[in-house]
């Protein structure tokens, strides 16, 4: 049997009750045995509309980590195109605007599904948001001024729609059972990481597009800075499709708690508060991972063309395989987490996956006694003489320059100013190019490597431990707040690597790292006993549904 709520919700809310857990006739239709001889039934039809429901929210969140993740391989040369005196600085803002925007949302998505007691009308919003926010980032060139205005504005609106993440997180938590909840969560978060392989690896894929790209001309641009966008805006639109043709709002009842997780009916939901101490140290937790994820993400463009001196075409290139690659072992990690979650304490899983995060930032630490190559951007042709023919760089007068310093000059076809060749290596204007040892490639990719695997761990575990800390009372406002949480770390992270990483270069950065990350570890042993799923105490007892 279905009931429908009065918003036309689908909570499976039936108890059957049977003489030592047996049925006859109906062993096939047969959920779960509790010890006290109830069994609850799920309808086979209600179930498959329940997943397939469900797999729309995959989708869901599959595209949006796309449409952030599709530009942030080029991102900094699309800014350094829009504002050639744009630096790493304003980097750090750009992509925390895309954060800024989803702690806003998250919260405010979040309390709309709870009100409303749906989940579609804030995911079309949302969507509809993020859709014509693609549109406008793919129209940059065209505005004449203020563009790196419009640009913020633009990964603003992108992360404002992408805050219904909170909406998919908490649906999926009271479409599920507690039994499912880790597997879901961890399926929720492979198709997250699925979409940051795809975006990265599509805009790898129309790196031959070039620029300016076969349609160059006012009013349309399609380029491999805009392409990508125009992608994103597409899929956003099949997703709007499948939620009005396939979606459908199920809520189910959890034998655990003996009463549906969002039953639409308060009254028989027990007057309950979930552990405070718990549920604040989950949200610590979690901005710490995702701190984590926004440092990483936003270093890689800029470290590698610092340390490699490679041009922003192969810096998108070259990060958005490195990004792919890191993505498949993501989806990896996942499918281990639903096994290992099986055998193993998802709170071991959540120290595991926060140590390998320490470790790959530990690797990342400049040694040895290899520098990275200067730019030497402020050299112009007053310092450049002929001998025998060629042309040689002299070094101005007013510049120290340390005898282990690799002084040569690089320059490669791009976009600089005037001269149609692209500068390359490390900016002379960063201190510490001439005493920071360079970040060789292989320590880059076995940190990397690392912290794809500690990353989508702790990711997973944090989530699947925060829902079932809650117990069964609607989510959409505390998943709203938990994600405002990882879009807060996400709005810091990207400036505070930004504003570090100019400062004082790679070796600071990692270091800081490494100590938040050794933190949060000797955090989560404080509080470890405590990081449990709700349960009613002795004389809280859920209401009787027979």
């Amino acid at each position: 049997m279905v009931i429908m709520d009065n918003n036309g919700i689908s909570v499976i809310s039936v108890k059957y009750f049977a003489q030592n857990g047996q049925i006859e006739g109906i062993e096939d239709l047969k959920d779960k045995c509790t010890s006290n001889g109830s069994v609850f039934i799920e309808n086979p039809l209600v179930r498959r509309s329940r997943w397939r429901s469900i797999r729309v929210m995959y989708l869901t969140m599959f595209l949006s980590s796309v449409s952030f993740s599709i530009c942030m391989s080029s991102i900094w040369p699309y800014l350094k195109l829009l504002d050639s005196s744009a630096s790493t600085d304003l980097l750090g803002w750009v992509v925390a605007s895309y954060s800024i925007g989803q702690l806003i949302a998250s919260p405010f998505f979040g309390m709309m599904a709870n009100r409303m007691r749906k989940s579609r009308e804030p995911l079309v919003i949302s969507l509809i948001i993020n859709i014509l926010a693609n549109i406008l980032y793919a129209y940059l060139e065209d505005i004449k001024t203020h563009r790196v205005v419009f640009l913020i504005a633009a990964r603003a609106l992108i992360g404002f729609g992408a805050g219904n993440v909170a909406v998919v997180r908490s649906y999926l938590s009271g479409a599920t059972k507690l039994k499912e909840r880790t597997s879901a969560m961890a399926n929720l978060s492979a198709f997250q990481a699925i979409g940051f392989i795809v975006g990265p690896g599509i805009q790898t894929a129309m790196v031959p597009i070039g620029y300016p790209g076969p349609v160059h001309m006012s009013g349309l641009r399609i380029n491999l800075y805009t392409a990508p966008a125009f992608l994103s805006a597409l899929v956003g639109i099949l997703n709007l499709l499948l939620l009005f043709l396939v979606f459908k709002e199920h809520r189910v009842l959890d034998e655990e708690y003996s009463h549906s997780i969002q039953d639409p009916g308060r009254e028989e939901i027990p007057d309950y508060k979930p552990d405070k101490i718990a549920v604040a140290s989950s949200n610590i937790i979690f901005f710490v991972v995702l701190f984590i994820f926004a440092v990483f993400e936003t270093i890689g463009t800029p470290l590698t063309m610092d340390m490699y001196a490679w041009t922003r075409a192969h810096a998108t290139l070259y990060n958005g395989i490195i990004l792919a690659v890191g993505g498949v072992v993501a989806i990896l990690v996942f499918i281990v987490i639903k096994i290992l979650s099986k055998w193993v304490n998802e709170r071991l899983l959540l120290i595991g996956g926060l140590i390998c995060c320490f470790l790959g930032f530990f690797v990342y630490l400049p040694w040895g006694n290899d520098y990275p190559s200067s730019q030497m951007a402020n050299i112009g042709p007053e310092h450049q003489l002929p001998k025998n023919g060629s042309w040689f760089t002299v070094i101005p007068s007013d510049k120290t320059i340390p005898p282990h310093y690799n002084q040569s000059t690089t320059a490669a076809p791009g976009n600089s100013s005037g001269s149609g060749s692209e500068a390359t290596g490390c900016p002379d204007a960063y201190q510490w190019c001439s005493y920071t040892p360079i970040v060789t490639l292989s320590q880059f990719l076995c940190g990397t490597a690392l912290i794809c695997i500690g990353y989508p761990t702790g990711n997973v575990m944090s989530y699947a431990l925060f829902s079932k800390i809650l117990g069964p009372k609607p989510q959409g406002t505390m998943m709203g707040i938990l994600t405002a949480s990882g879009s807060l770390a996400r709005t810091v992270g990207p400036i505070f690597v930004s504003l570090i990483y100019h400062a004082f270069g790679p070796r600071v950065t990692f270091v800081s790292m490494c100590g938040m990350t050794l933190i949060t570890v000797i955090f989560v042993g404080f509080v470890y006993k405590r990081l449990v799923p709700f349960k009613f105490e002795k004389g809280l007892e859920p209401p009787d549904q027979r």
